[in-house]
């Protein structure tokens, strides 16, 4: 069997974003690494946006925004972003982006093939393929089973699930210079909906229509309203450009409990997904350094995880909308209406002191998150 120091059971955005800082930080050129993933990550299957006051990726940031509008039922809010600007990059362009860059490297190498199964056996561990078995020091593992958090009730589950459809209108409708970030102005139906609209120009634009709920809906219900908003929008004649869909779990389960001395767990199964808004980019980009950071110093997957405040606030934020679902317009509504889009963006990107915390936790329905505390602690 052919053995590499590093193997990467699935190559979604974690896998990737990991290999390409260990490219970058020019201190893993003498350990082989191989990639595995059924998926050859030849087509543009989704789209990841993220706020940022740097030059994260602008190279293949296909859209910016500096302004954002939520809404509700009741009121609309342009949010100013600046010195943040909101940014779009095309999932085929981060591929290309990363795989362009393993393939000036000797030392990693991509299979085309689907996982079986591997597993930790003493000092090393073993990759089983369709066609082929590999050894290596150490797995790192995206492929999420979603069997491990629905077979236990500590941690509720919720799915930020989506159907988006990138138009071309004939009529000139939308602001290139605003997305849509949130708006709750459709039916609710008892759940957590919003429509999210990223225009690319007068005629252009992705529109996606989405959910926190624990159930899926049927693929007409999702396509349904995306028709039903845009003839909202007053548009009579479009074609759709491209289509994607999604399904991101949101949940507090401590999936690092399952990494091993050797064997890690990435993405969201690894519980890498920003538990209360399923945003993944971002907190992929800090996650992936710091693992990189790691592996400088530590062999012992057991030691990577801290669980730290914004878990807790993720916890319980969850917790609410795990129990009223029909409450999520509200809260985010709450947050939204007169909160500080900077300080709040800053909150959730986990960089604010505990005073900024309040500052943002305060409007908030304190009788949903007072009772989810209480609920917590005498459980």
């Amino acid at each position: 069997m052919q053995h590499y120091h590093y193997i990467f059971t699935g190559s979604g955005l974690a896998a990737l974003m990991t290999v390409y800082e260990m490219i970058l930080s020019e201190k893993f050129n003498d350990k082989t690494v191989l990639l595995i993933d059924e998926n050859p990550k030849k087509v543009n299957d989704r789209t990841w946006c993220f706020w940022d006051e740097k030059q994260s990726f602008d190279e293949i940031v296909s859209k910016k925004w500096d302004v954002a509008l939520f809404a509700d039922a009741t009121f609309q809010r342009d949010l100013k972003l600046r010195p943040y600007q909101y940014k779009m990059v095309r999932g085929l362009d981060f591929y290309n982006l990363v795989f362009e860059l393993i393939s000036k490297q000797k030392n990693i190498h991509f299979l085309n093939e689907k996982v079986i199964d591997f597993e930790e056996l003493g000092n090393h561990c073993v990759v089983k393929t369709e066609s082929k078995n590999f050894t290596c020091n150490q797995i790192f593992n995206s492929i999420y089973n979603p069997e491990i958090v629905k077979n236990q009730t500590k941690y509720p589950l919720l799915q930020q699930h989506f159907i988006g459809w990138f138009i071309q209108s004939e009529e000139k409708v939308f602001n290139p210079n605003k997305a849509t970030f949130m708006d709750f102005s459709i039916n609710q139906n008892g759940n957590t909906r919003f429509m999210y609209v990223l225009p690319t120009s007068e005629t252009e634009a992705l529109l996606e229509y989405t959910l926190f709920s624990a159930d899926l809906l049927s693929k007409a219900e999702y396509e349904n309203e995306i028709q039903n908003y845009i003839q909202k929008l007053g548009i009579t004649k479009y074609k759709i450009i491209e289509k994607e869909q999604g399904n991101i779990p949101m949940t507090c389960y401590e999936f690092w409990k399952n990494n091993s001395k050797n064997i890690i767990n990435i993405g969201s199964a690894g519980g890498w997904t920003k538990a209360s808004t399923g945003y993944t980019f971002k907190n992929t980009t800090k996650k992936s350094k710091e693992l990189v950071n790691f592996l400088s110093s530590e062999t012992d997957f057991r030691k990577f995880h801290k669980k730290d405040k914004f878990w807790f606030y993720d916890l319980l934020f969850i917790d609410v909308l795990f129990r009223r679902n029909d409450l999520g317009s509200t809260v985010f509504s709450a947050l939204f209406k007169k909160g500080n889009p900077i300080l709040i963006f800053k909150f959730l990107d986990e960089e604010t002191t505990f005073w900024e915390d309040l500052q943002v936790i305060w409007k908030c329905p304190k009788g949903l998150f007072v009772k989810a505390v209480l609920m917590r602690i005498f459980r």
